[in-house]
Order: C-alpha cells, then structure tokens, then sequence
C-alpha cells in the first residue's frame, strides 16, 4: 500500500559524489550527508577536509587519469554497499570549432563523458547485487541541452551524459535502478564568481525569467529529491533547473 509521506531520510544508505570538494558537487554531498547518508566525497587532491564530520569518507580521485579512475572502480566494488552515484565532476574549456586542440578535446571528453561511463558500470554491478536498486545521476547542463558558441566539446560532452542516461535508464529499470540527469543552468558558484563580471552577471539576472542566478543549494535540492525514493518513478529524465532561460526569447 502507497504511503503519502514525504519524509526524506537516507539512513543506512551509501552515497559517491564526484567532484565533491566545492560548488554543486559539495552541496549535493552534503545535504545527502545532513540526511543521514554515508557519503563518499572526491577530488583530484590526495587528502582533503571537505568530508570531515560524521557518515563522511574522502577518495581521491582524477577523473582525467584512466588509472586513477581503475583504481577508484576497484575501490567501489569493494563497498558492501552502494545505493546512490552522483556523477558531478565536470571541466570546461572554452576554443573556436578549429582552434581546439586534441589534447584539450580528449580531456574534456575523458572527465565529462569517458568516466562516468565507467563509473555507472562499477555501480551497476554493485546496485544489482544489492536488494534495494538505487539511483545513478549524471550531472549535465542547460548547454547539453542548446547550443553555445565556444562550447562544442563541452556540449558535446553534456549532450553524450544525457544520452547515456537515456539509454542506461532503459536498461536498468527493470532492475530497480533508477538513472536520471540533471542540467543545472547559471549557477552562483564560486567558480562563475570568478569567471563572470559584475556586468554579466546583472545582464543574466535581467534575461533569466526567474531574474537571478541560480543557487547551489537549490540544485542539491533536485539532486537529493531525485535520488530518494520519493523519487520512484521517474525514468531516463534530463531535468532542467534553469529558472526559465531555456525556453526564454531573450537569451541569446
């Protein structure tokens, strides 16, 4: 019988967040954390304090490097369980269609797509072994959704995340394991702060509908709502949390 309770709570549950040491990765790990969580936070660096608390492990992890990555992959099969996988860790690199390098091209490529393929595969197989399913969700973006000049490898790459998502969904369902994507759209991070201007970020605010950036936090919310299980029936999604600039006239 259906319950209507709305009440969040991941205890005895496990967690890998990528990319977590800052922005919507650390958000996302740290409200599935406060919700009772055991979360596995990672970054590039040997050690780091980000998971310093209770239900809270740090792993290294490069997501450019192939063996970082096996050595990641062995690391999580060894887990006794796994019941969530965020695939958050993402890179930019901005270049005209002819001024790209193929060096630049391949790393963007290994770390937005490449790996989280990878990873969805070790949690698969972790997820199937367990009773209860679970939940993978990739971390797209509104520009793997429209188009951008400047961006075709990012594109490219979020366009892919969103894809696999798709078509792991459709594999997976039948076997209790929910995978979805979610776009964020401009977000307040302390990496936009950096890379955009006064001027440009007041010029988003006037085009956004919601007329502001958006907040990390309120991507963690979706996260979390998404691979909860409240979350329970839906499939193969790419949801976009965008305050409206995707299907608004003025942004271009």
């Amino acid at each position: 019988m259906e319950t209507n309770s709305f009440a969040i709570d991941f205890t005895g549950r496990t967690a890998i967040v990528t990319g977590s040491t800052r922005g919507i990765g650390r958000a996302i790990a740290d409200q599935l954390a406060e919700l009772g969580c055991m979360v596995i936070y990672t970054g590039t660096k040997k050690f780091s304090d980000v998971a310093a608390g209770e239900n809270r492990e740090y792993w290294q992890l490069d997501a450019s490097d192939r063996g970082s990555v096996a050595v990641f992959q062995e690391r999580m099969l060894d887990l006794p369980r796994l019941d969530v996988l965020v695939n958050n860790a993402g890179i930019n690199c901005n270049d005209s269609v002819d001024g790209l390098d193929d060096e630049d091209w391949d790393r963007v490529m290994e770390v937005n797509l490449t790996t989280p393929a990878k990873l969805m595969r070790a949690a698969t197989k972790l997820m199937k072994n367990g009773r209860d399913g679970g939940h993978i969700l990739n971390i797209s973006s509104l520009f793997g959704v429209i188009g951008r000049p400047n961006r075709h490898a990012y594109t490219s790459t979020k366009t892919g995340l969103a894809g696999l998502t798709r078509s792991a969904a459709l594999e997976l369902a039948k076997e209790g394991i929910i995978v979805n994507a979610l776009a964020p759209g401009f977000i307040l991070t302390d990496m936009t702060k950096k890379m955009l201007s006064d001027t440009q970020r007041r010029h988003l605010a006037e085009i956004i509908p919601a007329r502001r950036m958006g907040t990390e936090a309120e991507i963690a919310k979706f996260a979390v709502f998404l691979v909860s299980d409240i979350n329970s029936y839906m499939v193969a999604q790419t949801v976009l949390v965008d305050g409206g600039i995707s299907v608004s006239p003025g942004f271009g």
